[in-house]
């Protein structure tokens, strides 16, 4: 009942105070700031030195690449570094688990050739070896986690039973022993707010892997706990896709925002980038926010999402200010208008406005005189497109679309889908984060 509940608040227009209240709260600069400068204050009063903890997942793909770089984060912070071995994921944060597994394991094949890491396994690894990877890794101190965790990956993604076998007559463990790890360290990672594994965790913030260490490390960098003077990354991305490119030929590129998502609002800068500067026809196709697609998301994942993707906006001086969540009816009224402003060529123009009333200026987006308003800014005749005002066509464009999104293994938003021109050979990749991935893409396609 009380989920029940809470999903009806997360979907209904009445909620919308709590709710925007919450969003600008987490999405703060300012919040943002205050809580990193009061962590300092207390671990200078207390006397403590710079911890970090590392959750790590021995299964988790994402995981294998994180560990490459372990040592090296070691030797190049003065931090007490604390790894903790995690098993499932909190089931509350996990939608659509079988795209997830799926995706992450083919997101990860993408990307670990950009950061010089071996991985091309099609398989999760089995159960006894995952035990068995645990069970090492539950005996091994923590000065020698990263060399040992680094060979236990390798090892178990690659299905290498021999060397599992060494390495556990070495560091032997017993179910119950690895049991009780597990849950521990559930239980810490739970307690800092946070879900998945591959995750740094530094004083009240999260670090989510590879994609996100750089901003632990600026962090500590700035806190003086750097020990080189060339601030040297620890992990470095190695891409090829320029700026710009030229090419005789196009690819299309599908574009699958949602009008509340936060990590959407802060794409939409360098989706207009990239369909400036690169040879692409650009598809917008939206989809229902998670919340009206019957999805509860529960307060510790949302506080992470939108502090998070305003971490990002910041980095891609794309920031949020003030936010009025459409959840409800503004997005139902909005979504209305969709079909027929897409149909006369302005689909793109019409997301990214109403994106920024909702997350820079603070508007109702199912506002009429604010529709009228942008309806005549686009060009449009306000007196044609509101006569699909309320309309109900855009629900099954939308439910078509989120199909469409579904069929590359993507579930949330923004997601997106390159393809030849007549649609054949699809690439799907998922989250602003891999905006870089999709260059990487078109280049190898057209460059």
């Amino acid at each position: 009942m009380i989920k029940f509940i809470r999903s009806v608040l997360a979907r209904r227009t009445f909620a919308y105070k709590l709710r925007n209240k919450a969003m600008n709260m987490f999405s703060s600069f300012d919040n943002f700031k205050s809580i990193r400068e009061k962590a300092e204050v207390k671990r200078q009063a207390e006397n403590r030195p710079h911890e970090v903890l590392y959750f790590h997942k021995v299964d988790d793909p994402y995981s294998h690449l994180t560990i490459q770089y372990i040592d090296k984060f070691r030797d190049s912070f003065d931090v007490v570094f604390k790894p903790i071995l995690v098993g499932e994921e909190n089931p509350a944060a996990l939608h659509e688990p079988t795209l997830y597994s799926d995706y992450c394991l083919e997101d990860v094949k993408r990307i670990a050739p950009f950061y010089n890491i071996n991985f091309s396994e099609k398989n999760y690894p089995t159960g006894d070896l995952i035990t068995k990877a645990n069970g090492i890794l539950c005996s091994v101190d923590e000065e020698n986690f990263g060399e040992i965790a680094k060979e236990v990956s390798s090892a178990l993604w690659e299905g290498n039973v021999s060397r599992l076998d060494e390495l556990a007559d070495k560091y032997k463990s017993s179910n119950e022993e690895i049991t009780k790890k597990l849950q521990a360290g559930n239980e810490i990672r739970n307690n800092c707010d946070y879900y998945f594994g591959s995750a740094f965790y530094y004083e009240k913030e999260i670090y989510w892997g590879v994609d996100r260490l750089h901003y632990l490390e600026e962090r500590l960098t700035e806190l003086g706990a750097n020990k080189s003077s060339s601030n040297e990354p620890v992990c470095l991305i190695n891409t090829k896709a320029p700026d710009s490119l030229v090419a005789e030929n196009k690819l299309n590129l599908t574009y699958y925002p949602s009008l509340n998502s936060p990590y959407t609002f802060v794409s939409a800068k360098r989706v207009r980038e990239l369909e400036e500067n690169y040879p692409i026809n650009l598809i917008t196709r939206p989809v229902l926010p998670m919340l009206m697609r019957m999805m509860v998301i529960p307060d510790f994942k949302a506080k992470y999402i939108i502090s998070d993707a305003a971490r990002e906006g910041r980095k891609h001086n794309y920031e949020m200010k003030e936010i009025y969540s459409p959840i409800g009816k503004p997005a139902r009224k909005a979504y209305s208008l969709f079909p027929i402003i897409d149909s006369l060529g302005k689909g793109f123009d019409y997301i990214d406005e109403l994106l920024k009333a909702s997350f820079q200026d603070g508007i109702n987006i199912g506002d009429e005189a604010y529709l009228e308003n942008l309806i005549n800014q686009l060009g449009l005749d306000w007196s044609e497109i509101k006569k699909e005002l309320n309309t109900s066509k855009w629900k099954k464009v939308l439910n078509d679309n989120v199909n469409d999104m579904y069929a590359g293994n993507c579930w949330g938003v923004p997601s997106f889908k390159i393809t030849n021109m007549d649609g054949s050979d699809p690439f799907y990749a998922w989250g602003q984060d891999r905006m870089w991935l999709i260059k990487e893409e078109i280049n190898l396609r057209l460059g």
